[in-house]
Protein backbone atom coordinates (compact mmCIF):
# COMPACT_ATOMS: atom_id res chain seq x y z
CA UNK A 1 0.00 0.00 0.00
CA UNK A 2 1.76 3.30 -1.10
CA UNK A 3 1.34 6.14 1.74
CA UNK A 4 -0.60 8.71 0.41
CA UNK A 5 0.90 12.11 1.74
CA UNK A 6 -1.36 14.01 -0.48
CA UNK A 7 -4.64 12.88 2.09
CA UNK A 8 -2.39 14.21 4.96
CA UNK A 9 -1.42 17.62 3.95
CA UNK A 10 -2.84 18.87 0.66
CA UNK A 11 -0.36 21.63 0.39
CA UNK A 12 2.59 19.37 0.50
CA UNK A 13 4.97 19.85 -2.66
CA UNK A 14 7.97 18.05 -2.05
CA UNK A 15 8.94 14.91 -0.56
CA UNK A 16 11.21 11.61 -0.61
CA UNK A 17 9.98 8.42 -1.23
CA UNK A 18 11.87 5.21 -2.50
CA UNK A 19 11.20 3.38 -5.72
CA UNK A 20 9.71 0.21 -5.18
CA UNK A 21 9.15 -0.77 -8.75
CA UNK A 22 9.33 0.28 -12.03
CA UNK A 23 7.73 -1.60 -15.43
CA UNK A 24 7.72 -0.12 -18.81
CA UNK A 25 4.26 -0.09 -20.37
CA UNK A 26 2.85 1.60 -23.14
CA UNK A 27 2.39 5.16 -22.17
CA UNK A 28 5.75 5.71 -20.38
CA UNK A 29 7.11 3.89 -17.37
CA UNK A 30 4.85 2.18 -14.24
CA UNK A 31 6.75 3.57 -10.97
CA UNK A 32 5.77 2.51 -7.89
CA UNK A 33 6.51 4.35 -4.64
CA UNK A 34 6.13 3.55 -0.86
CA UNK A 35 4.84 7.07 -0.46
CA UNK A 36 3.60 9.97 -2.45
CA UNK A 37 1.75 13.61 -2.84
CA UNK A 38 1.04 12.82 -6.55
CA UNK A 39 -2.83 12.39 -6.61
CA UNK A 40 -3.99 9.75 -8.64
CA UNK A 41 -6.83 10.19 -11.21
CA UNK A 42 -10.03 9.74 -9.20
CA UNK A 43 -13.30 11.06 -8.28
CA UNK A 44 -14.15 13.53 -10.63
CA UNK A 45 -10.35 14.86 -10.21
CA UNK A 46 -7.57 14.67 -12.88
CA UNK A 47 -4.06 13.50 -11.97
CA UNK A 48 -1.08 15.69 -10.54
CA UNK A 49 1.94 16.15 -12.62
CA UNK A 50 5.46 16.85 -11.91
CA UNK A 51 8.73 15.32 -11.55
CA UNK A 52 10.63 12.21 -9.52
CA UNK A 53 14.21 13.42 -10.00
CA UNK A 54 15.01 14.24 -13.28
CA UNK A 55 11.91 12.32 -14.42
CA UNK A 56 8.68 13.96 -15.40
CA UNK A 57 5.43 12.07 -14.16
CA UNK A 58 3.45 12.34 -16.94
CA UNK A 59 -0.34 10.25 -15.58
CA UNK A 60 -0.61 9.04 -11.85
CA UNK A 61 -3.66 5.79 -11.59
CA UNK A 62 -4.12 3.84 -8.52
CA UNK A 63 -3.91 0.42 -8.69
CA UNK A 64 -5.52 -2.19 -5.82
CA UNK A 65 -3.71 0.34 -3.12
CA UNK A 66 -0.78 1.25 -4.90
CA UNK A 67 -0.40 4.70 -6.95
CA UNK A 68 1.52 4.23 -10.26
CA UNK A 69 3.65 7.09 -11.74
CA UNK A 70 3.42 7.10 -15.30
CA UNK A 71 6.88 8.61 -16.24
CA UNK A 72 8.91 9.24 -19.46
CA UNK A 73 12.32 7.70 -18.04
CA UNK A 74 12.90 5.17 -16.04
CA UNK A 75 14.04 4.84 -12.00
CA UNK A 76 16.25 1.81 -10.27
CA UNK A 77 14.15 0.41 -7.72
CA UNK A 78 15.83 0.51 -4.63
CA UNK A 79 16.77 4.21 -4.95
CA UNK A 80 15.56 7.15 -2.81
CA UNK A 81 14.46 9.82 -5.16
CA UNK A 82 12.92 13.62 -4.55
CA UNK A 83 9.57 14.10 -5.79
CA UNK A 84 7.83 17.26 -6.78
CA UNK A 85 4.42 17.82 -7.73
CA UNK A 86 3.17 20.93 -10.47
CA UNK A 87 1.97 23.29 -7.97
CA UNK A 88 -0.16 25.79 -9.73
CA UNK A 89 -1.79 22.56 -11.40
CA UNK A 90 -2.53 21.16 -7.89
CA UNK A 91 -4.11 24.01 -6.15
CA UNK A 92 -6.16 25.32 -9.68
CA UNK A 93 -7.50 21.75 -9.30
CA UNK A 94 -7.87 22.00 -5.22
CA UNK A 95 -10.27 25.43 -5.92
CA UNK A 96 -11.96 23.64 -8.67
CA UNK A 97 -12.90 20.75 -6.96
CA UNK A 98 -13.77 22.65 -3.56
CA UNK A 99 -15.86 25.26 -5.27
CA UNK A 100 -17.38 22.56 -6.62
CA UNK A 101 -18.27 21.27 -3.03
CA UNK A 102 -19.75 24.24 -1.87
CA UNK A 103 -22.24 24.52 -4.90
CA UNK A 104 -23.22 20.90 -5.18
CA UNK A 105 -23.81 21.48 -0.80
CA UNK A 106 -25.94 24.51 -1.50
CA UNK A 107 -27.98 23.12 -4.41
CA UNK A 108 -28.72 20.14 -2.02
CA UNK A 109 -29.58 22.37 1.17
CA UNK A 110 -31.58 25.11 -0.65
CA UNK A 111 -33.56 22.28 -3.22
CA UNK A 112 -32.42 18.76 -2.08
CA UNK A 113 -30.98 18.63 -5.61
CA UNK A 114 -28.60 15.44 -5.70
CA UNK A 115 -25.14 16.05 -7.32
CA UNK A 116 -25.45 12.84 -10.18
CA UNK A 117 -21.88 13.59 -12.25
CA UNK A 118 -19.25 15.55 -11.48
CA UNK A 119 -16.10 16.47 -14.13
CA UNK A 120 -12.67 18.71 -13.40
CA UNK A 121 -12.01 19.87 -17.29
CA UNK A 122 -9.05 21.52 -18.38
CA UNK A 123 -11.19 24.61 -19.03
CA UNK A 124 -14.39 24.21 -17.21
CA UNK A 125 -16.20 22.48 -13.94
CA UNK A 126 -19.53 20.57 -14.73
CA UNK A 127 -22.10 19.41 -12.14
CA UNK A 128 -25.12 17.16 -13.28
CA UNK A 129 -27.77 18.02 -10.50
CA UNK A 130 -30.89 15.61 -10.30
CA UNK A 131 -33.76 18.77 -10.28
CA UNK A 132 -34.26 21.27 -12.65
CA UNK A 133 -32.94 24.58 -11.91
CA UNK A 134 -34.45 28.60 -13.27
CA UNK A 135 -32.26 31.38 -13.71
CA UNK A 136 -33.55 32.93 -10.65
CA UNK A 137 -32.33 30.14 -9.14
CA UNK A 138 -28.92 29.95 -10.44
CA UNK A 139 -28.06 33.23 -9.44
CA UNK A 140 -29.12 32.44 -5.85
CA UNK A 141 -26.96 29.44 -5.87
CA UNK A 142 -24.04 31.57 -6.84
CA UNK A 143 -24.14 34.32 -4.28
CA UNK A 144 -25.02 32.13 -1.52
CA UNK A 145 -21.60 30.04 -2.77
CA UNK A 146 -19.57 33.21 -2.87
CA UNK A 147 -21.27 34.81 0.35
CA UNK A 148 -19.98 31.50 1.66
CA UNK A 149 -16.08 31.77 0.01
CA UNK A 150 -16.33 35.46 2.10
CA UNK A 151 -16.70 33.88 4.97
CA UNK A 152 -13.28 31.90 5.03
CA UNK A 153 -14.89 28.79 7.03
CA UNK A 154 -12.47 26.40 7.59
CA UNK A 155 -12.66 22.53 5.96
CA UNK A 156 -13.12 19.71 8.17
CA UNK A 157 -11.48 15.95 6.83
CA UNK A 158 -11.91 13.36 9.29
CA UNK A 159 -11.78 9.64 9.04
CA UNK A 160 -15.01 8.40 11.18
CA UNK A 161 -15.56 4.91 12.22
CA UNK A 162 -18.61 2.79 11.15
CA UNK A 163 -20.64 3.91 13.83
CA UNK A 164 -19.77 7.50 13.37
CA UNK A 165 -20.61 7.35 9.76
CA UNK A 166 -24.15 6.24 10.68
CA UNK A 167 -24.80 9.11 12.17
CA UNK A 168 -22.75 11.74 9.85
CA UNK A 169 -25.78 13.37 6.81
CA UNK A 170 -23.12 13.22 4.12
CA UNK A 171 -22.99 12.74 0.40
CA UNK A 172 -22.11 10.05 -1.48
CA UNK A 173 -22.62 8.67 -5.23
CA UNK A 174 -22.42 5.05 -4.48
CA UNK A 175 -22.72 2.44 -1.59
CA UNK A 176 -18.63 2.91 0.51
CA UNK A 177 -16.86 -0.34 2.12
CA UNK A 178 -13.50 0.25 4.26
CA UNK A 179 -12.55 3.06 5.46
CA UNK A 180 -14.29 6.44 4.46
CA UNK A 181 -12.97 9.82 4.06
CA UNK A 182 -15.49 12.86 4.91
CA UNK A 183 -14.70 16.19 3.86
CA UNK A 184 -16.93 19.25 4.90
CA UNK A 185 -17.43 22.80 4.69
CA UNK A 186 -19.10 23.34 7.75
CA UNK A 187 -22.68 25.35 6.65
CA UNK A 188 -22.12 24.25 3.42
CA UNK A 189 -21.56 20.80 2.26
CA UNK A 190 -20.54 17.19 4.06
CA UNK A 191 -19.10 14.50 1.37
CA UNK A 192 -17.36 11.17 1.38
CA UNK A 193 -14.49 12.42 -0.69
CA UNK A 194 -10.85 11.19 -1.40
CA UNK A 195 -9.63 14.41 -3.10
CA UNK A 196 -7.55 17.85 -2.25
CA UNK A 197 -8.97 20.67 -1.19
CA UNK A 198 -8.22 24.23 0.21
CA UNK A 199 -7.84 24.31 3.96
CA UNK A 200 -10.61 27.18 4.42
CA UNK A 201 -13.30 28.50 1.60
CA UNK A 202 -11.86 31.83 1.39
CA UNK A 203 -8.85 29.83 -0.76
CA UNK A 204 -11.55 29.23 -3.28
CA UNK A 205 -11.27 32.86 -4.01
CA UNK A 206 -14.28 33.14 -6.38
CA UNK A 207 -16.81 31.01 -7.90
CA UNK A 208 -18.74 31.83 -11.03
CA UNK A 209 -21.20 29.67 -12.59
CA UNK A 210 -21.17 30.16 -16.61
CA UNK A 211 -24.15 27.82 -18.04
CA UNK A 212 -26.97 26.11 -17.24
CA UNK A 213 -28.41 23.35 -19.54
CA UNK A 214 -31.59 20.76 -19.16
CA UNK A 215 -29.51 17.49 -18.69
CA UNK A 216 -31.34 14.30 -18.14
CA UNK A 217 -34.39 15.03 -15.40
CA UNK A 218 -32.08 18.15 -13.83
CA UNK A 219 -29.59 20.48 -15.14
CA UNK A 220 -26.14 20.90 -16.09
CA UNK A 221 -24.02 23.40 -14.70
CA UNK A 222 -20.77 24.95 -15.92
CA UNK A 223 -18.84 26.53 -13.16
CA UNK A 224 -15.35 28.00 -12.99
CA UNK A 225 -13.27 28.90 -9.38
CA UNK A 226 -10.15 30.65 -8.33
CA UNK A 227 -7.72 31.83 -10.62
CA UNK A 228 -9.76 30.36 -13.82
CA UNK A 229 -12.66 32.46 -12.59
CA UNK A 230 -10.35 35.21 -12.64
CA UNK A 231 -8.90 34.53 -16.39
CA UNK A 232 -11.85 34.25 -17.41
CA UNK A 233 -13.51 37.18 -16.34
CA UNK A 234 -10.77 38.91 -17.80
CA UNK A 235 -10.83 37.60 -21.18
CA UNK A 236 -14.94 38.66 -21.15
CA UNK A 237 -13.65 42.20 -19.75
CA UNK A 238 -11.18 42.35 -22.78
CA UNK A 239 -13.44 41.19 -25.76
CA UNK A 240 -16.31 43.57 -24.08
CA UNK A 241 -13.93 46.44 -23.85
CA UNK A 242 -13.14 45.63 -27.72
CA UNK A 243 -16.75 45.44 -28.56
CA UNK A 244 -17.09 48.38 -26.83
CA UNK A 245 -14.47 50.72 -28.50
CA UNK A 246 -16.01 49.24 -32.13
CA UNK A 247 -19.77 49.95 -31.65
CA UNK A 248 -18.51 53.60 -29.65
CA UNK A 249 -20.65 52.12 -26.86
CA UNK A 250 -20.10 52.31 -22.89
CA UNK A 251 -18.52 49.05 -21.66
CA UNK A 252 -22.21 48.12 -19.78
CA UNK A 253 -24.35 49.36 -22.73
CA UNK A 254 -22.18 46.93 -25.54
CA UNK A 255 -25.55 44.71 -25.20
CA UNK A 256 -27.98 47.51 -26.11
CA UNK A 257 -25.73 48.90 -29.31
CA UNK A 258 -25.51 45.13 -30.35
CA UNK A 259 -29.06 45.01 -30.68
CA UNK A 260 -29.40 48.52 -32.23
CA UNK A 261 -27.02 47.19 -34.97
CA UNK A 262 -28.53 43.97 -35.74
CA UNK A 263 -32.28 45.76 -35.79
CA UNK A 264 -30.21 47.92 -38.33
CA UNK A 265 -28.97 45.20 -40.32
CA UNK A 266 -31.94 43.64 -40.53
CA UNK A 267 -33.52 46.92 -42.14
CA UNK A 268 -30.35 46.84 -45.04
CA UNK A 269 -31.38 43.36 -45.27
CA UNK A 270 -34.59 43.63 -46.20
CA UNK A 271 -34.06 46.51 -48.55
CA UNK A 272 -30.87 44.71 -50.01
CA UNK A 273 -33.18 41.59 -50.75
CA UNK A 274 -35.92 44.18 -52.03
CA UNK A 275 -33.20 45.78 -54.67
CA UNK A 276 -32.38 42.37 -55.50
CA UNK A 277 -35.92 40.95 -56.23
CA UNK A 278 -36.31 44.47 -58.91
CA UNK A 279 -32.96 43.47 -60.46
CA UNK A 280 -33.81 39.65 -60.83
CA UNK A 281 -37.25 40.02 -62.33
CA UNK A 282 -35.46 42.96 -64.81
CA UNK A 283 -32.90 39.80 -65.62
CA UNK A 284 -35.58 37.27 -66.25
CA UNK A 285 -37.72 39.66 -68.24
CA UNK A 286 -34.43 40.05 -70.53
CA UNK A 287 -33.59 36.43 -70.69
CA UNK A 288 -37.31 34.99 -71.44
CA UNK A 289 -37.36 32.52 -73.99
CA UNK A 290 -33.72 32.31 -74.38
CA UNK A 291 -33.09 29.16 -73.79
CA UNK A 292 -29.53 28.07 -71.53
CA UNK A 293 -28.26 30.90 -69.85
CA UNK A 294 -25.00 31.77 -68.01
CA UNK A 295 -25.23 34.55 -66.23
CA UNK A 296 -22.19 36.05 -63.47
CA UNK A 297 -23.60 38.70 -61.04
CA UNK A 298 -21.68 40.12 -58.05
CA UNK A 299 -22.43 40.30 -54.74
CA UNK A 300 -24.89 37.58 -54.05
CA UNK A 301 -25.21 35.34 -50.66
CA UNK A 302 -26.09 31.67 -51.18
CA UNK A 303 -29.67 32.67 -50.97
CA UNK A 304 -29.70 35.76 -53.34
CA UNK A 305 -27.84 33.40 -55.89
CA UNK A 306 -31.01 31.01 -55.55
CA UNK A 307 -33.78 33.55 -55.71
CA UNK A 308 -31.67 35.05 -58.96
CA UNK A 309 -31.39 31.18 -60.87
CA UNK A 310 -34.89 31.16 -59.88
CA UNK A 311 -36.59 33.91 -61.39
CA UNK A 312 -34.35 33.46 -64.79
CA UNK A 313 -35.12 30.04 -64.95
CA UNK A 314 -38.70 29.68 -65.40
CA UNK A 315 -38.41 32.55 -68.01
CA UNK A 316 -35.88 31.55 -69.98
CA UNK A 317 -37.53 28.08 -71.39
CA UNK A 318 -33.58 25.99 -70.84
CA UNK A 319 -30.98 25.54 -68.06
CA UNK A 320 -29.70 28.65 -66.21
CA UNK A 321 -26.62 28.87 -64.64
CA UNK A 322 -25.74 31.27 -62.37
CA UNK A 323 -22.23 32.30 -60.36
CA UNK A 324 -21.11 34.88 -58.15
CA UNK A 325 -17.17 35.64 -56.81
CA UNK A 326 -14.50 36.67 -57.79
CA UNK A 327 -11.42 34.88 -59.77
CA UNK A 328 -8.30 33.98 -56.71
CA UNK A 329 -11.44 33.04 -54.57
CA UNK A 330 -13.84 31.03 -56.08
CA UNK A 331 -17.43 30.89 -57.27
CA UNK A 332 -20.78 30.08 -55.93
CA UNK A 333 -23.38 28.44 -58.24
CA UNK A 334 -26.66 27.84 -58.57
CA UNK A 335 -28.00 25.97 -61.75
CA UNK A 336 -31.43 25.09 -62.25
CA UNK A 337 -33.97 23.66 -64.87
CA UNK A 338 -37.92 23.07 -64.66
CA UNK A 339 -38.08 19.56 -64.70
CA UNK A 340 -34.56 18.57 -65.42
CA UNK A 341 -32.26 16.09 -64.40
CA UNK A 342 -28.91 18.18 -63.91
CA UNK A 343 -27.18 15.19 -62.16
CA UNK A 344 -24.69 14.37 -65.01
CA UNK A 345 -24.23 18.35 -65.49
CA UNK A 346 -23.16 18.87 -61.46
CA UNK A 347 -20.84 15.94 -61.40
CA UNK A 348 -18.99 16.86 -64.63
CA UNK A 349 -18.74 20.47 -63.36
CA UNK A 350 -17.38 19.71 -60.23
CA UNK A 351 -14.86 17.43 -61.94
CA UNK A 352 -14.18 19.62 -64.33
CA UNK A 353 -13.57 23.15 -61.68
CA UNK A 354 -12.75 21.41 -58.89
CA UNK A 355 -16.51 21.75 -57.22
CA UNK A 356 -18.54 20.79 -54.58
CA UNK A 357 -22.07 20.69 -54.47
CA UNK A 358 -25.72 18.80 -55.01
CA UNK A 359 -29.32 18.99 -54.18
CA UNK A 360 -32.53 18.00 -56.13
CA UNK A 361 -32.28 16.71 -59.92
CA UNK A 362 -33.65 19.88 -61.26
CA UNK A 363 -32.30 22.65 -59.37
CA UNK A 364 -28.31 22.42 -58.18
CA UNK A 365 -26.32 24.68 -55.60
CA UNK A 366 -22.27 24.56 -54.79
CA UNK A 367 -19.04 26.60 -55.56
CA UNK A 368 -15.87 25.94 -57.65
CA UNK A 369 -12.28 27.00 -57.59
CA UNK A 370 -11.76 28.09 -60.91
CA UNK A 371 -11.59 31.39 -62.67
CA UNK A 372 -14.41 32.91 -64.86
CA UNK A 373 -12.82 32.03 -67.99
CA UNK A 374 -12.46 28.73 -67.03
CA UNK A 375 -16.55 28.83 -66.20
CA UNK A 376 -17.20 30.19 -69.79
CA UNK A 377 -15.11 27.89 -71.48
CA UNK A 378 -17.13 24.79 -69.44
CA UNK A 379 -20.29 26.14 -70.68
CA UNK A 380 -18.96 26.85 -73.86
CA UNK A 381 -18.16 23.13 -74.82
CA UNK A 382 -21.26 22.17 -75.53
CA UNK A 383 -22.89 21.73 -71.66
CA UNK A 384 -25.39 24.34 -71.99
CA UNK A 385 -26.33 25.52 -75.88
CA UNK A 386 -25.40 29.29 -75.35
Amino acid sequence: MTEKLYEQDAFLTQFEAKVLSCVQGKKGFGIVLDRTAFYPEGGGQPWDIGTLGDVKVLEVHGHDGEIVHTCDRPLKPGITVAGAIDWDRRFDLMQQHSGEHIVSGLAHALWGCENVGFHMGAEVVTIDLSLPLDQDQLAQLEAEANRYVYEDVPVEITYPSREELEHIPYRSKKELTGQVRIVEFPGADCCACCGTHVRSAGQVGLVKLLTMQKFREGVRIELVCGGRALRYLSRVLKQNAQVSHLLSAKIFETGAAAERLLKENEALKSRIVSLEEGRFAALAGQYAGAGDVLLFEDGLSSDGLRRLCDAVLHSCGGRCACFSGEDGSGYKYAVGQAGGDLRDLVKELNQALSGRGGGKPDFVQGGVQASREEIEGFFQNGVLSL
